[in-house]
């Protein structure tokens, strides 16, 4: 059996549509898994069927309907699977954008989303961007407890200021860990013994969450495309995320 992902725009939302979309379903012969709206005026459906025809026809018929017109029909993305669960979309610049957009009010949903992420086995680098105390490095532990990982803090600014200059002999077994990196602290108030550690810990195959990658990326030899994807959080959707307090080997600003 294989799954897919059905979501609709919804022009006019006349009594029974749903009845009617589900009609059409059952006649098929395709099962129902999950339905939920999604944002104010859009409906998705996971549903399961063997047979990709069926897939095709359902298509075809769905464009007959009046009042609604398809927006996907797919199999699942994460995104998907995110957005049938929250009843909202995750906003990106556009699709092929690495670039996730969330604030204070989407905590729930960016938790899910990085805890998928640090599911998957092997090396991956996430970006984490925002203004003080919008909730970075807790979503970032909420995940790796939602992935069953371990997380291990290289440098933080969470409860005092951390600057680690080695890994304990567990912490080097990386299967299920998270390395967790302030870029801010971890480049501008770091010994090289610190930074050494660092590039040790971006060649390992294991998840490494950076805060503040700007700052990472300006004052160190790694790029923006050594990232997987960035994540920006912030306090409400017109707050702008500025790094222009910081100044190469000092800062005013409040990393916490």
């Amino acid at each position: 059996m294989e799954e897919w992902y059905l979501e609709y725009h919804i022009h006019k939302n006349r009594p029974g549509l749903l009845g009617d979309i589900a009609s059409l379903l059952g006649m098929l012969s395709i099962n129902i898994v999950t339905v939920n709206g999604v944002e104010d005026e859009n409906r998705g459906f996971l549903i399961r069927t063997n047979d990709r025809q069926k897939i095709a026809v359902l298509r075809t018929m769905l464009r007959t309907i009046e009042n609604i017109s398809i927006s996907a029909l797919r199999q699942p993305t994460l995104l998907d699977r995110l957005a049938l669960r929250h009843g909202r979309f995750i906003r990106r610049e556009s699709e092929n954008d690495k670039t996730y957009k969330f604030n204070r009010d989407e905590l729930g949903i960016l938790v899910d989303f990085l805890g998928e992420l640090l599911k998957k086995e092997g090396n991956q680098v996430i970006g984490i961007r925002g203004m003080p105390r919008v909730g970075k490095t807790e979503s970032i532990v909420a995940a790796s407890v939602y992935a069953n990982r371990r997380w291990s803090f290289i440098s933080s600014t969470l409860l005092r200021q951390t600057v680690r200059h080695s890994l304990s002999e567990d912490e080097l077994v990386s299967d299920n860990m998270v390395y967790i990196l302030d870029g801010i602290v971890s480049t501008l108030r770091a010994t090289e013994q610190h930074r050494s550690l660092v590039r040790q810990i971006m060649r390992m195959e294991a998840p490494k969450v950076i805060e503040h990658p700007d700052i990472f990326v300006r004052e160190t030899e790694f790029g923006w495309d050594a990232f997987d994807r960035i994540i920006e959080l912030r306090n409400t959707d017109d707050e702008v995320i500025t790094y222009e307090t910081i100044q190469t080997g000092f800062t005013s600003f409040d990393i916490s």
